[in-house]
């Protein structure tokens, strides 16, 4: 079984390479110019990933522990180490990596990534715990390689909202993934590794449309402004001219993805606590729905051409955003389904969460016209939010064992709704009375 388990891993191998190297045709290459090519192959790509990442959450690891700590929460913290290690090297890395170089590396990261899932299965517990945290560093680049070839087009909202839909959706299909392995007599430990030579041959197909998605056009570039590389000195000099409008985007971002983390990782125990059987589907049943939603939501921007206008229907969705996990939270117990309060919280938090990938950072570079890019700001705010899920998990582990996932869940829901409201708001505020500093500083120069 083994045997044959390592032959299929080494074609799927020998089929990533080879696969993303063909060069087009030149029918296909006039296919790759349309926008839904660019959408799919991302959509595809990101999706693909969750399958090196996310399955291992499918199981519970019941009573089993080590050094007094349940064996799922170190799990979850190594993996989310390494996922936030990666975020804070992707400032660097995404920022100044030339676009002729992202296929190469991002074909090396899924490789290690699955190499890990192998090294997770051999090595016995809890020293495995060590291959989760090592995934996590090649996983956590992906998505700033990935969104470097949608950033700067007079699409880019579309296909990133598209993109954004992929993580929605796999988060509950990788753990639908790995929930059917486990019903299929694969152990725990090498479920995961199963689940990503499930997603190799795929994975392979969408990176080589990846691979011949064009640069984006004139037009692009004079809509959107032409995206480079950054360099360290860019970087800080950027952060700083925006510096409280950047900063409050970041603790929004950490907000939700606090919030969406746990809702993540702990998918299980929540649906479990709320009266649910724990199904293969209901994972992604309740995600695609959600995804629905917010791409409905966040697509809207793309039809908006006034690039401020857009930037400040973004932060208002952010508003409401929050005001759909409050109303969520007061619902639940007092008539709403339990099923109805998964969906409504995951839109409650993913409408900000999509809305800062999609359009307040692209639209903000738009408007401002400086050589930045959006792989820089995002991977800014990932790090900071991945850093205080860290923080949060270590916490949870102090709190009363006899405190449920789901009553804390619920707490945070509420204090995040409320401060997140607040924060945005005052970030509309700061970038309109900033960007009536620039533009009246424009005026003046072209006045002398």
């Amino acid at each position: 079984m083994f045997s044959f388990t390592k032959h299929l891993a080494q074609h799927n191998c020998h089929l990533l390479f080879t696969q993303t190297q063909a060069m087009p045709s030149k029918p296909l290459q006039k296919l790759s110019q349309h926008p839904v090519w660019a959408l799919v192959a991302a959509f595809g790509t990101y999706f693909c990933m969750y399958g090196f990442r996310k399955p291992y959450t499918a199981a519970t690891y019941t009573d089993v522990a080590y050094w007094g700590i349940d064996y799922k929460f170190l799990l979850i913290i190594s993996q989310t180490l390494g996922y936030m290690l990666a975020k804070w090297i992707g400032i660097k890395v995404v920022a100044e990596i030339k676009p002729s170089q992202r296929i190469k590396v991002l074909i090396g990261l899924i490789l290690f990534a699955e190499l890990t899932l192998l090294l997770f299965g051999f090595v016995p517990r809890p020293w495995n715990i060590v291959c989760l945290l090592l995934n996590g560093l090649p996983l956590g680049v992906v998505f700033g390689l990935v969104l470097g070839f949608l950033e700067g087009r007079r699409h880019s909202e579309a296909l990133i909202a598209g993109l954004c839909a992929s993580f929605i959706v796999a988060d509950g299909a990788s753990k639908s993934i790995g929930n059917l392995l486990l019903h299929w007599g694969v152990p725990e430990s090498w479920m995961p590794f199963a689940a990503g030579i499930f997603f190799m041959v795929p994975m392979a197909i969408f990176v080589a449309m990846l691979n011949v998605v064009p640069a984006p056009s004139t037009a692009d570039v004079t809509s959107r402004s032409e995206r480079t590389p950054m360099s360290s000195q860019a970087r800080k000099a950027f952060f700083i001219k925006y510096a409280p409008g950047i900063s409050g985007i970041t603790i929004v971002y950490l907000f939700v993805t606090i919030l969406r983390s746990i809702r993540a990782d702990f998918a299980p125990e929540l649906w479990r606590d709320l009266g649910f059987k724990q199904t293969p589907e209901i994972f992604t049943q309740s995600e695609l729905l959600v995804s629905l939603g917010v791409v409905i939501i966040s697509g809207f921007a793309v039809l908006i051409k006034n690039h401020y206008k857009a930037f400040r229907f973004a932060l208002m969705t952010c508003v409401f955003g929050f005001a759909i996990l409050l109303v969520a939270i007061n619902s639940v117990g007092h008539g709403m389904g339990n099923f109805a309060f998964m969906v409504l919280v995951g839109l409650g938090v993913y409408i900000p969460y999509v809305a800062i990938h999609t359009t307040i950072f692209e639209r903000l570079i738009a408007i401002t016209k400086e050589r930045a890019n959006i792989g820089f700001l995002m991977y800014v705010v990932d790090a900071v939010g991945y850093t205080g899920y860290i923080l949060l998990m270590l916490l949870r582990y102090l709190a009363p064992p006899d405190s449920s996932i789901l009553s804390l869940f619920l707490r945070i829901c509420v204090y995040i709704g409320i401060s997140g409201g607040l924060l945005v708001l005052f970030c509309n505020w700061y970038f309109k009375m900033k960007l009536k500093e620039n533009e009246s500083g424009v005026t003046q120069l072209s006045t002398r």
